[in-house]
């Protein structure tokens, strides 16, 4: 912590400031900061899309999750991610005739969350739809749902 000297016969914000600095609130901010919260907002990843006759080819880029954490739902032309990455343990252990002499750790590392939701212009058909995961790339082919044929109906 520094001390600015500020004259008694100072501009009030100047003693307004010094009052904020030395009852400990800056402290506090900047601990309340540094510890992360307990409901982490979800990342958001980038989005790429592709559009063919038949299909859309959406890739988000996710690192750190595995196939089983994605939740990917369809409804009619709105698409929904959700992905939790696999927590990992990052406690070094000293080995057998060392010491850790230096370790920063001021909070465990919480597992990063990812969450995107998007419509696209045509409704989807889920059911040949199809999602690939690849190097912590998600790439999902949206296949478009086909208008029903024209059909013509004899008169009776």
């Amino acid at each position: 912590m520094f001390v600015v000297p500020f004259p008694r016969h100072a501009h009030p914000f100047n003693r307004v400031l010094e009052a904020l600095l030395s009852d400990g609130a800056f402290e506090r901010c900047a601990a309340a900061a540094a510890t992360p919260a307990e409901s982490e907002e979800p990342r958001i990843p980038t989005l790429e899309v592709s559009e063919s006759d038949q299909a859309y080819t959406v890739t988000l880029v996710m690192p750190g999750v595995a196939k089983d954490e994605i939740k990917v739902a369809i409804d009619g032309r709105r698409v929904s991610v959700d992905a939790k990455a696999a927590a990992k343990a990052t406690e070094a252990t000293a080995k057998d005739g060392e010491r850790i002499v230096y370790r920063e750790t001021s909070a465990p590392r919480t597992a990063p969350r990812y969450a995107r939701r998007f419509t696209l212009p045509h409704e989807l058909d889920q059911t040949v739809s199809a999602a690939k995961l690849e190097h912590g790339v998600l790439t999902l082919t949206l296949a478009k749902r086909l208008a029903a044929q024209a059909t013509q109906i004899t008169v009776n």
